[in-house]
């Protein structure tokens, strides 16, 4: 049975065909439609003999909404894969290679798995980023690819603006970092000063940034001065300190080449969609 079928479509059943039917006959073309979907038509079938007609409307416009769902999901994932495809050169053979790989289909099927976790456009942008730059080239191994794509996952929005902002300058303060990233003065003891303090320790603890320090030609932090005890007690630290540097760390460095480097396309392209419906008819 298709979504698409007149035959079936309650907006053209005949006018003495009660209402009741007409929904009956729209939630069995939803049903169907689910079932077609491994794993689960077996499940829909025996629970639709124990639904009444009133817990049966409700579940079919859950099982809608679901659907819809899983076609933006579809069609998210598509398109990140065209679009990775039209960034590659696929006339070198290492490349090419490369995308025949166990290695990297492993990471483009992490990538789909936990492909809720791309709740926004630039977190797409930035899965799209890693898959593409890691089939182009081998600056770091794939377990350090899998660490992005988990940070991927766990971190949101407002942490990769906390990164982008501290990549563009070392040494930048929490009060600055809050300035650039286009956030409003705040109360000491707000709500978002609790989250911007979280959004670094966050950072900081997943090893992408760190305290800014000058180091040796080795590479070895450089001690600061002891300072003498203040009587009384160190006073606590703000929230937008502006006395502590902050900076990238050699991860977080390489997170920013892979997550927020885009290849120039080699093809330009329009990705073309069938109807969605039609998808799952």
């Amino acid at each position: 049975m298709s979504l698409n079928d007149p035959s079936d479509g309650a907006e053209n059943l005949p006018d003495k065909i009660p209402v009741s039917s007409r929904r009956k006959k729209a939630g069995r073309a939803v049903l169907n439609t689910a079932g077609s979907i491994p794993f689960i038509g077996g499940l829909f079938a025996a629970a639709a003999s124990h639904w009444s007609e009133k817990e049966q409307e409700e579940v079919n416009r859950f099982f809608e909404h679901w659907l819809s769902m899983l076609r933006d999901e579809l069609k998210e994932k598509q398109i990140t894969m065209i679009e990775v495809m039209t960034r590659l050169d696929l006339h070198d053979a290492e490349i090419k290679e490369r995308l025949r790989s166990s290695e990297y289909q492993s990471l483009v099927r992490k990538c789909f798995r936990e492909w809720s976790a791309a709740e926004s456009e630039s977190k797409r942008i930035y899965v799209r980023n890693v898959l593409t730059n890691s089939a182009a080239s081998n600056l770091t191994s794939d377990d350090v690819v899998r660490l992005f794509l988990e940070w991927l996952k766990n971190y949101s929005d407002m942490h990769f603006e906390v990164i982008a902002a501290i990549y563009n300058r070392d040494g930048i303060t929490r009060g600055e970092i809050w300035r650039q990233i286009g956030r409003g003065a705040v109360r000491e003891d707000s709500a978002e000063a609790d989250l911007f303090k979280l959004l670094i320790r966050d950072l900081s603890t997943g090893s992408i940034i760190r305290q800014h320090r000058p180091r040796d030609r080795f590479g070895n932090a450089i001690p600061k001065p002891r300072s003498k005890p203040v009587q009384g007690g160190k006073p606590p630290v703000s929230a937008f300190d502006e006395e502590e540097g902050y900076e990238l760390t050699a991860l977080g460095q390489q997170f920013i080449h892979y997550a927020m480097n885009d290849i120039t396309p080699k093809i330009a392209y329009e990705p073309v969609f069938e109807d969605e419906e039609a998808q799952f008819s």
